[in-house]
């Protein structure tokens, strides 16, 4: 169960319409997870600062299980993701950054109980 959250300084007017759901399409793509299992949040107008700079910048939070758990993952991800993020946004990828967190199943809470037991 793959969860995804952009932040970004860009304005809401600047993000391409259905940005939420493109985002959710190319992580399951990127993470080999079905599209129904991830979820996205998209946080715009955010003062931010990315390398001591104010200019317009995001960052990008990928946390799931058993697929962002090692550098050899990451590194794949980061490179597609990246490409996805520059289109759809027009940023740099120097004003980019993306974190990624390795969930287990008991740290994630659906339909009255943990992963570890659906």
């Amino acid at each position: 169960m793959p969860f995804l959250e952009l932040e970004t300084s860009l304005p809401a007017g600047r993000l391409p319409p259905g940005l939420a759901q493109e985002l959710c399409a190319a992580a399951a793509d990127i993470l080999g997870k079905p599209a129904e299992r991830v979820n996205v949040t998209v946080r715009s107008g955010l003062p931010m600062v990315l390398a001591g700079s104010a200019e317009p910048c995001a960052q990008l939070f990928v946390s799931s299980i058993g697929v962002v758990g090692s550098a050899e993952q990451n590194q794949r991800h980061s490179a597609r993701f990246f490409d996805v993020l520059t289109a759809k946004l027009g940023l740099g990828p120097e004003r980019i950054v993306i974190r990624f967190y390795p969930l287990e199943p008991w740290q994630i809470g659906k339909n009255r109980t943990v992963m570890t037991f659906l």
